[in-house]
């Protein structure tokens, strides 16, 4: 009698099944990839040829060629393609900017460059329409918050990396470095998009320069004053320093004017003189009074 095993032996899955599974599953990906880029591409030629994000389903569908079924497959709706059209367009500007930065000698000079990019990418150009980020962008910061900081972990993911080296460095102080970098990101673009400030009767538009010097400010912070890498100078030290030595001068004229003020008889002193004349006033109106008898 043959004995039968306690439990069943599982037999491995042959090598050719596993080969031919992986291969098909490449080769789904795959055509799923260039079915969803072809929506994605036939949503921006719309975009461009519109100059806005008002079009509907059914015009990506003919455009792309494909079915509306297929469409369905790959997004919930309108919203998601617009939504991925935007996190592919921050992808492709953050690997633009991390390349581009990749030319800074230390870590806060790269920082300085990818705020300046970061900074001319988010400026408005005349006569050239962006509606993925002026409309439909503002409109999912109201509704879906949480979308945007998805969409910017690319970004943020980099100027955080870049904050933590200038701290490893000893070129800038922060406890919370990814907190430093959204801030930093959002100070840059918002700015950048901000209408300019009125200077007397023009408008003055706050520069790329100004952005920087400001975020530079925020990172070296009051911690990095005994630190020689963190104290070099910078353009903007004389005007921070200035203000320090005004008050000197108006100092020492309360000092010279403080001997002045002995002078003035106080309330105390007053009064007491005030008894002292109290008699002789009494003097005077008894004679008067005695004249008049006489």
């Amino acid at each position: 009698m043959s004995a039968v095993p306690a439990e069943p032996v599982e037999t491995p899955e042959p090598a050719w099944r596993q080969r031919a599974v992986e291969r098909s599953t490449r080769a789904a990906k795959l055509r799923a990839e260039q079915r969803v880029q072809r929506f994605l591409d036939a949503a921006q030629e719309l975009i461009a040829d519109k100059g806005t994000t008002d079009f509907t389903v059914q015009e990506v569908v003919e455009r792309s060629r494909q079915s509306l079924r297929s469409f369905y497959q790959h997004f919930d709706g309108k919203h998601e393609l617009l939504l991925a059209l935007f996190e592919d367009a921050l992808s492709k500007s953050a690997a633009e900017i991390r390349e581009r930065a990749a030319a800074g000698r230390d870590p806060l000079e790269r920082l300085k460059i990818a705020v300046d990019l970061l900074y001319a990418s988010s400026t408005p150009r005349a006569g050239q329409q962006s509606p993925l980020f002026t409309d439909f962008a503002i409109q999912l910061l109201v509704t879906h918050p949480d979308q945007v900081a998805t969409a910017h972990l690319p970004l943020l993911a980099y100027f955080t990396e870049l904050v933590e080296e200038a701290v490893g460095t000893g070129q800038a102080v922060t406890a919370k470095p990814r907190r430093t970098a959204s801030l930093i990101m959002q100070t840059a673009m918002f700015t950048a998009q901000a209408p300019a400030a009125p200077v007397g009767a023009h408008p003055s538009p706050i520069t790329a320069e100004e952005v920087w010097a400001f975020c530079l400010g925020g990172l070296r912070g009051p911690g990095t004053a005994q630190d020689p890498a963190a104290t070099a100078p910078t353009t903007t030290a004389p005007a921070e320093d200035a203000p320090a030595t005004k008050p000197t001068a108006p100092a020492a004229t309360a000092r010279k004017a403080a001997p002045a003020k002995k002078t003035t008889a106080t309330p105390q002193k007053r009064a007491a003189a005030a008894k002292k004349a109290a008699p002789a006033k009494k003097a005077t109106t008894a004679t008067k009074a005695a004249r008049s008898q006489a």
